[in-house]
């Protein structure tokens, strides 16, 4: 207390710990009376920054919703792999067919899972969620996140809209189907209540044609609009060594009143080293928006344009050689400008023969799924023979050949 001083305290008993008696110092019975309370108040001052500190974390920390590396027990430098190979194990364990027992916090815990993978699987959104958590995600800017990556200041419009898939979209996807549907109606041959959780494939006779995916999926919200496919015509220069691709789009969005008006966005693609032809890119919920229909997502399509002198066969690379007969059967040199840039100088010293192939390994194309690893390059010859031969030339090649 910055009103008295410590001589005049230790006459009113407090520093000693017994309360002050009214005129034992030379300060009046109401001033050794403000002393007390001005203890009181600086304890309470004290005790008061404390709680407002931890309330301050524990409001940062709410801020930052969900922690998605966490539910999927990843790092934050995760791969693309990672996430997959997490996903799967988890989606497995937690699928609510799998946990009939507990299935209300198995179904919890099996749309967490698939909404964690779902962001961070695309790079937009995983973009925002780093910077801004959970609440970027839903088009809510974080205090002091004005202007930032996917919000815009002044009150304009956030074009940025987080909305998560179906669980059971995203695990049809990783499995082709549900491995678990049949497993409580076995005896019937057709899982729950009889429907056959093949639908109408080879399996078809058995019964129904339910799509087993809705388990668990609300049916009463509004429908998916189909996707809509776009071809992605690359070079095979950009699939051998990667690019960036920039598409502008043109689509409706709708407002709250369920107005449309037309935008343009730029989606950014990066093409993968070894991607090959019918590789799918997804920008989910990127078609135009209506009311009561959940906008169609945006799938590019991998097309490989033909190259003048590459031939492109899974993971390797062909290419068709001419050479003469003498060439054939002689020491020959061949030169080959690779993709990339780079000069091969491929010696070939053995006898060409019709049919042969020379391979030069790891000099293919890279292997999108496994960095650092080509595939090889393979050599066809077409060997040109002479329409005829002087007797001479003849006579000139059976010597050389040991013929009589």
């Amino acid at each position: 207390c910055l009103c008295v001083s410590e001589s005049e305290l230790a006459l009113c008993g407090v520093l000693s710990g017994r309360p002050p008696a009214f005129g034992a110092c030379s300060r009046c019975p109401l001033q050794c009376f403000h002393i007390l309370l001005c203890l009181i108040c600086n304890r309470f001052k004290l005790l008061s920054f404390l709680l407002s500190g931890f309330f301050f974390f524990q409001r940062f920390d709410i801020g930052m919703g969900v922690d998605y590396y966490n539910l999927l027990n990843v790092g934050r430098n995760a791969t693309d792999e990672d996430l997959k190979k997490a996903y799967r194990k988890l989606a497995m364990k937690w699928h609510p067919d799998k946990n009939p027992n507990n299935k209300k916090a198995a179904e919890a815990k099996f749309k967490q899972i698939s909404e964690a993978y779902e962001v961070l699987s695309d790079p937009q959104k995983r973009a925002v969620y780093d910077q801004y958590g959970e609440e970027g995600l839903k088009g809510v800017p974080p205090p002091g996140a004005a202007g930032g990556p996917g919000f815009t200041s002044g009150g304009g419009t956030n074009f940025f809209r987080f909305s998560p898939r179906e669980a059971d979209d995203i695990f049809a996807e990783f499995f082709g189907g549900n491995p678990f549907a049949s497993m409580s109606g076995l005896g019937g041959l057709g899982g729950r209540s009889g429907r056959n959780p093949f639908g109408d494939g080879m399996f078809g006779g058995f019964g129904g044609t339910e799509n087993v995916f809705r388990s668990f999926k609300d049916t009463s919200g509004p429908r998916k609009a189909a996707s809509v496919e776009n071809k992605l015509q690359c070079t095979l220069e950009e699939l051998y060594s990667g690019s960036t691709r920039k598409m502008k789009i043109s689509r409706n969005i709708a407002d709250a009143s369920g107005k449309t008006m037309p935008i343009e966005e730029i989606l950014t693609i990066e093409v993968k080293p070894g991607w090959k032809k019918g590789t799918k890119i997804t920008f989910p919920e990127k078609g135009n928006e209506e009311p009561n229909v959940v906008p169609a997502d945006l799938v590019f399509v991998i097309d490989e344009k033909p190259h003048d002198v590459f031939k492109r066969d899974g993971n390797d690379l062909i290419i068709t050689h001419k050479l003469s007969l003498a060439e054939a059967l002689t020491d020959y040199t061949l030169t080959v400008n690779t993709l990339d840039g780079r000069t091969l100088t491929i010696p070939c010293n053995e006898v060409i023969s019709p049919g042969y192939e020379k391979i030069v390994p790891k000099e293919g194309m890279p292997v999108a799924k496994e960095p650092g690893k080509k595939g090889n390059l393979r050599i066809k010859f077409d060997i040109k023979f002479p329409s005829r031969l002087t007797s001479e030339q003849k006579a000139g090649i059976k010597r050389a050949l040991g013929g009589s």
